[in-house]
């Protein structure tokens, strides 16, 4: 197995690892053409959430492949849903999109320089 770990103490070894699952389940549910879609219709919406009608329509899909793909999206934490009357409504969970556009992906998957440092213009 690879020493990825190498001088990081037992605790950090731990949160990397709680880290990395994180993210694995994050780009598993980005690795998908329609989510992907679903994604920027949401960010792209004048309104604040879409009901999961409208996002029927939108993405010409089924309910049942659509509530497969919004599911996946869910469990991964990027999309929020309210309930509104008998409908759903779906948003950009921000903070968790802020999170994967952050600074702190750029410096965990940054190669230091050759002074050992990670700046690399990533704000770090």
């Amino acid at each position: 197995m690879f020493d990825v770990l190498k001088g990081v103490t037992e605790m950090g070894a731990i949160e990397l690892q709680i880290i990395f699952k994180d993210y694995e389940k994050t780009f598993k549910a980005l690795a998908d053409e329609k989510r992907l879609k679903l994604l920027h219709l949401l960010a792209d919406s004048k309104e604040e959430s879409i009901c999961v009608c409208d996002l029927e329509e939108a993405m010409g899909m089924a309910q049942s492949k659509l509530s497969y793909h919004l599911k996946i999206l869910m469990q991964a934490d990027l999309i929020q849903r309210e309930k509104k009357g008998t409908w759903h409504y779906y948003s950009i969970n921000n903070e968790v999109m802020n999170k994967i556009l952050s600074e702190e992906l750029c410096c965990l998957f940054r190669r230091p320089d050759n002074k050992g440092t990670v700046n690399m213009n990533c704000g770090c």
